[in-house]
């Protein structure tokens, strides 16, 4: 029985060690027959990016005379292919990955980049025996080497590493670079972005624009970026995003491979639980899971189900693009965890700094980030409109985790559960006194001049959370004459059913916290809004309404 590997993205390793591997060396073949010299190719984190490119590597790359990597592929899909084969250890590889250069300040980055570049030179250091430099070329690898090259020396290191390489071996170079995304999504978080984009435009292009060395070059990351502030002026570029159908089955495992893996481990019984918590995912028309819940998942099945994947690594700015979101953002996250589905514009060039400037980006980074999927797409007047939907319960649990955050960080969990078993109970005097705590705490995440609606919907996306076994809850759906704002349904009929209204004092018409309740009030009476429960068979009904001015509020029962 061969062993499930968590955490190793080495291809030799999973090879040489014997460990379980979903054969996905056909993705080489793809990528020698595709015209593009430059290929980008985004997907979500721990999608199978570091080892597709690990398994590139080891295919292009020349090793020492005397050494071979050709026995890596035996009895791999690939090895049927004799042409491609044949191209097998022929070629000089750069490989870099940016996978750990995220700092806190550009200073700590571009040391960080010096010793990435002076390792990556190091592995490299026969080139100075050669004939191929020159004395100032010489001294600039040096440089490099010695990690004493000023700012425009290393940006300009992986054209000349390419360039030094084709003169040592006189062959064309094939360049991987893995998490390139990785320092600008660094940059944005912490103040640098504009430097940082700078840099790597020039990095970048100096590799890859106008390089006649260049043999070929993919590079991954989470995200496009845009073509227009990064990638400037490269004409041979081609980008695979995750709605295209180009190498879509190559990144995640497609649904037979998953279940070849549960059938090898004798687990193929659990296959239906599988797809609720980790299916969902669809690039380019191919449903796919992701590959580090799969393998976790199966190599720890006797402890149940759990979100491997949103645990590894910082949802930061998930959680920021979320809290800073208004009120249109907090209500269609409503609708997505009450399993619907919304439409928006889907942006392919992300520029980061303009993500919390408009809606539509957020909704882009969230789709290419893994946390939201494509169930059905369509190009109008020149825009890619696609159906969003929450992939599976992993992601929704991360959705549900950063929601309690924001309560968490205002009233902790014991106080948020006594707030809304208050509420069920009918016990109005305390549930008004921990929800006004809670608006008093909550200034940094909700926008007080809007402070109804923003409140409003983060309620009831805890509402959501901390009574979704027992209890709907639903928002702005019409019942009698109208639309309510909030209405809990018991599953159980003979619980208590709540209707409320949210009303914000409006100063210009002269109200106050009184006039404003009971015009909440008013409506809950004109519009019948307990029709709904009614017709549910719920008799036993509370209708209450709230009231906001300020960081003030007042509840009230008819």
């Amino acid at each position: 029985m061969k062993k499930i590997a968590i955490g190793t993205s080495d291809f030799r390793t999973l090879i040489d060690e014997d460990y379980y591997y979903v054969d996905k060396s056909l993705f080489i073949k793809d990528i020698i027959d595709d015209g593009a010299r430059v290929l980008l190719i985004p997907r979500p984190r721990r999608f199978g990016k570091t080892l597709n490119m690990s398994l590139l590597r080891y295919f292009y790359e020349r090793v020492k005379e005397g050494e071979s990597t050709r026995d890596l592929f035996t009895g791999l899909k690939i090895e049927q292919h004799k042409e491609i084969m044949s191209r097998q250890g022929k070629y000089p590889v750069i490989y870099l990955t940016f996978k750990d250069e995220k700092y806190s300040s550009w200073e700590d980055c571009k040391r960080g980049l010096e010793l990435l570049m002076s390792n990556l030179y190091s592995m490299h250091e026969y080139i100075l025996d050669g004939n191929g430099l020159n004395e100032y070329q010489k001294a600039s690898f040096i440089n490099i080497l010695s990690e004493k090259a000023d700012t425009v020396e290393l940006s300009k290191s992986l054209g000349q590493l390419c360039y030094y390489l084709h003169e040592y071996y006189k062959m064309k170079v094939v360049i991987l670079i893995d998490e390139y995304d990785v320092p600008i999504q660094g940059g944005y978080v912490n103040n640098y972005y504009n430097i940082m984009i700078e840099f790597m435009r020039n990095f970048l292009s100096g590799a890859f624009k106008d390089n006649t060395y260049l043999e070929k070059a993919v590079l991954t990351g989470i995200l496009r970026v845009s073509k227009e502030s990064i990638f400037s002026g490269l004409n041979n570029l081609k980008v695979c995003t995750i709605l295209e159908e180009k190498y879509s089955e190559y990144f995640g495992f497609l649904e037979k491979e998953v279940e070849e893996m549960l059938k090898y481990k004798g687990i193929e019984f659990q296959i239906e639980d599988v797809k609720k918590w980790y299916n969902g995912y669809i690039f380019g028309g191919n449903i796919l899971y992701n590959p580090w819940s799969i393998l976790n998942c199966v190599d720890a099945y006797k402890n149940g189900f759990k979100p491997y994947w949103v645990n590894t690594s910082s949802n930061d700015l998930v959680k920021r693009l979320l809290t800073k979101g208004g009120e249109s953002v907090k209500q269609e996250l409503e609708s997505l965890m009450n399993g619907e589905a919304i439409v928006k514009v889907i942006n392919e060039d992300i520029v980061m700094h303009e993500i919390d400037k408009g809606t539509e980006n957020v909704w882009s980074f969230l789709l290419f980030s893994g946390y939201l999927k494509v169930v059905k797409q369509e190009v109008k007047n020149g825009k890619t409109y696609c159906e969003l939907q929450i992939p599976n319960l992993e992601v929704l649990y991360l959705y549900q985790e950063i929601i309690m955050s924001w309560f968490k960080e205002s009233i902790n969990n014991d106080r948020f559960t006594l707030m809304l078993g208050s509420l069920l109970r009918g016990d109005i005097d305390t549930f008004e006194d921990i929800l006004s705590e809670f608006v008093m705490k909550s200034v940094s995440y909700f926008d007080t001049d809007n402070r109804n609606k923003s409140f409003y919907h983060a309620f009831v996306l805890g509402m959501l959370i901390g009574l979704g076994d027992d209890y709907q809850v639903e928002s702005n759906k019409e019942s009698g004459y109208g639309r309510y704002d909030v209405m809990v349904i018991p599953k159980d009929k003979s619980k208590l059913g709540i209707v409320m209204e949210f009303k914000k004092v409006n100063q210009k018409k002269k109200e106050d916290l009184e006039t404003a309740i009971e015009a909440a009030l008013q409506q809950i009476r004109d519009k019948n809004y307990k029709q709904e429960l009614l017709n549910r068979g719920i008799n036993s009904i509370l209708e209450i309404g709230i009231a906001f001015q300020g960081k003030e509020l007042l509840v009230r029962k008819m």
